[in-house]
């Protein structure tokens, strides 16, 4: 049975008790939550007052002031909701490479402990795997009684073969989207049609998180010599030899490439976290995405 020991180090559990995931735009929730709503609702803690109007529930009115000011006004409570938090894994065979550790397990450790935070906020936790198509979707989980199926669910996501559509797969996702809420996409991004995937989303009014995923190799590569390079998605190879000119030339594109995102995301609003799998998921959790905003 998966457990949090499974999926994420439980020292490493201790320290996300103490963060939550922040929205920067106001959802509706579904139920009440560990988070305030900018709506007026009927929770335990007082916000303002308003006029009486006809067919106000009498209960909430401030009798105390009518009788000193002979007119009648309605108690405003803040009403706490439960925020919706999609987490959206990429799980393309191109996201099955690296050593000691796979991007997909990177991936699948990084969703673990956001969806940690978020359940234990009692938020809304939706998964879903995609690659070249939209794989299973888990059930939304809320509070502390879905961590054992969610993290059943993302042990169970492994890469599979074949190419990565996000058009295809992000779009069908936001068309079954019932409550927007914070979209975090985990990805290498090696696909072209990441923008359609993305648009679709943003047409449903989330707030999208890029968590860009890479592993130090496709970084900075150690090959050297004369290779046979194969595209794992594609099965395409290339005879190449790896001279200092051509490994330089390579890390200029890796360079434009990952600039070039985190630019798309900055224009369409959205918040762009660049890791590689040697950087330990603390240093993402506790830094890089308190830095972005998404975590406090």
């Amino acid at each position: 049975m998966a457990t949090a020991q499974t999926v994420i180090d439980p020292e490493f559990v201790k320290k996300l008790e103490h963060l939550h995931i922040y929205s920067k735009r106001a959802f509706i929730g579904q139920t009440k939550g560990e988070r305030r709503s900018k709506k007026r609702g009927s929770s335990v803690e007082f916000a303002d007052f308003r006029d009486y109007s006809m067919g106000d529930d009498l209960r909430y009115v401030d009798w105390r002031a009518y009788a000193r000011l002979d007119k009648l006004f309605v108690k405003l409570f803040i009403e706490e909701e439960d925020l919706s938090v999609h987490l959206l894994i990429d799980t393309s065979k191109s996201m099955d490479f690296g050593a000691p550790m796979t991007k997909a397990v990177y991936a699948r450790r990084a969703a673990a402990a956001l969806g940690y935070v978020a359940l234990s906020e009692y938020d809304r936790v939706s998964v879903a795997a995609f690659s070249g198509e939209l794989g299973k979707l888990m059930p939304p989980q809320r509070g502390k009684s879905g961590l054992i199926p969610f993290f059943r669910h993302l042990e169970e996501r492994t890469p599979v073969g074949g190419g990565t559509n996000f058009g295809d797969a992000l779009s069908k996702y936001s068309a079954q989207i019932r409550n927007p809420g914070i979209a975090i996409v985990i990805s290498d991004f090696f696909d072209d049609t990441y923008m359609r995937g993305l648009k679709a989303l943003m047409s449903r009014r989330m707030q999208i998180v890029l968590l860009h995923v890479m592993d130090p190799e496709e970084l900075d590569p150690t090959l050297t010599g004369d290779l046979r390079l194969i595209d794992s998605e594609t099965g395409e190879h290339r005879e190449v030899s790896m001279s200092p000119y051509v490994i330089a030339q390579y890390k200029a594109h890796v360079t434009e490439f990952c600039d070039g995102l985190k630019s798309t995301a900055s224009k369409y609003g959205m918040d762009y976290v660049r890791t590689s799998t040697d950087i330990p998921m603390e240093t993402v959790m506790l830094q890089y995405l308190r830095r972005s905003g998404l975590l406090r």
